[in-house]
């Protein structure tokens, strides 16, 4: 082991990535409790295997396409397998070492760093399918990302591509040195690129591609938190706090219980002014992003922006306006903005005359949900946009009184004649007697 100048600086630029993403994730994890409180620790057993199965073994990836799926398991894979091997980069950054578990492991070694280095290949070319698809081939449910939604997704694939690569030019100069003994699998086919080449060149290349590896982790690490990639860490959580009643079912709002509790109690004075310490009535419904719980917030920050949920939605199929897809994405900027609010203004929010319903999310787009729950469904990650759109439905129906007209005549129908159709109880059978005519 050798301790240098080189160590020294790397443990600056480990604490100093360490505190930058530390500090962001608090940041994020702040703004997904101003949410309410939603208790999702019932059946722990069920929650651990739907996350084994969901989560780590991306079924829901390979369920509708098949070739998209496999291209992002190995991704997936890969990002998950060959950060062991940043492990070791880190503790030989630290100690002074240079491939600290090589002795000890033996053999085991080799064959993980030949598997590690076939991985890579593998991921590269994933990633360069993935570009392809987004911007030459342009797959349907990406053609309406544009600006950083369009540009986040394209950086973290060359920044995957960059990684990979600077790994296999790291083992090519290390195959280089040391006469190709070593576990080589794939970067000694690119060794001949440095042949003929002296030990100090071959030595600057190693250090320079080393550096840019784990630079380059660094990097990505602190990006994840500004992009929709934070999913593969959120992933996991958002996953065991899924929803595990009836698909699309109606929940009870604690606002409307304490109401009907109310009605119910012969003794509860109705017109009684409310103690002077009691909080403010909550909403019916959701109106802004602090009306809603911490799970649908989580939610938000978890969203892939695949698009999966919006090309399995019917009302969008059919041309309406819903994207369940840009109903997250805007529940994760409304929240980054009341987040920022709070953080200009010492920890306390001041009412910017803005809200989640209207200013981000139009009501066009939450009357055109059919309920159907299709994008839950499809969506990798148990992402519920559904949820989010029926409470602030809720809002509008109860505190605005502002249903869309079908519901209202449907309403009326219910109020004057028992049931949702324009006519009385008493003709409802004239259909048996027009079909004898």
């Amino acid at each position: 082991m050798h301790f240098g100048i080189q160590n020294i600086l790397f443990v600056i630029l480990l604490a100093a990535a360490g505190f930058l993403f530390a500090r962001k994730f608090k940041s994020i994890w702040r703004n997904i409790n101003l949410g309410k409180d939603k208790n999702r620790s019932d059946k722990p057993k069920e929650r651990w295997a739907l996350m084994a199965k969901v989560a780590l073994g991306q079924s829901k990836m390979v369920k509708r396409k098949k070739l998209a799926g496999f291209f992002h398991v190995i991704v997936y894979v890969g990002f998950l397998l060959i950060n062991i091997e940043v492990l070791e980069i880190v503790l030989d950054g630290i100690l002074g070492s240079h491939r600290i578990f090589a002795e000890p492991l033996g053999s085991v070694y080799n064959a993980a760093i030949n598997f590690f280095e076939i991985l890579a290949v593998f991921v590269i070319i994933a990633c360069a399918v993935f570009l392809w698809r987004r911007n030459v081939n342009v797959v349907p449910r990406f053609k309406d990302l544009k600006g950083w939604a369009k540009i986040d997704g394209n950086n973290i694939l060359i920044i995957e591509i960059v990684l990979m690569t600077a790994l296999l030019i790291l083992g090519a100069a290390e195959a280089n040195m040391t006469d190709g003994n070593g576990p080589w699998v794939i970067s000694g086919m690119l060794a001949p690129i440095f042949s003929g080449m002296s030990q100090e060149s071959l030595h600057i290349i190693e250090r320079v591609a080393w550096w840019a590896h784990i630079v380059g982790i660094f990097a990505f690490l602190n990006y994840l938190p500004y992009s929709k990639h934070f999913h593969v860490i959120l992933a996991f959580p958002n996953v065991w706090y899924s929803n595990l009643e009836n698909k699309g079912g109606f929940t009870n709002l604690e606002s409307v219980k304490k109401e009907v509790e109310m009605m119910m109690d012969p003794a509860a004075d109705p017109y009684a002014a409310p103690p002077a310490d009691a909080p403010a009535p909550e909403r019916f419904g959701a109106k802004d992003v602090t009306d809603l719980n911490w799970v649908q917030l989580m939610n938000s920050y978890a969203c892939t922006e695949c698009g999966r949920c919006t090309s399995s939605c019917p009302a969008n199929i059919t041309g309406k306006k819903l994207s369940p897809r840009k109903i997250m994405m805007d529940t994760r900027d409304r929240l980054e903005e009341v987040g920022k609010n709070i953080d200009s203004n010492n920890g306390e929010f001041k009412d910017d005359g803005k809200f989640l319903l209207d200013n981000y999310v139009t009501r066009e787009e939450l009357w055109a949900c059919t309920s159907c729950n299709a994008c839950v469904e499809a969506c990798p990650v148990n992402i519920d946009p559904l949820s989010i759109i029926v409470d602030m439905r809720r809002y509008l129906v109860m505190e605005e009184s502002s249903a869309d007209q079908a519901i209202n005549m449907m309403m009326t129908n219910i109020e004057n004649n028992g049931a949702p159709w324009a006519y009385p109880q008493a003709d409802r059978g004239n259909w048996k007697d027009e079909m004898k005519e």
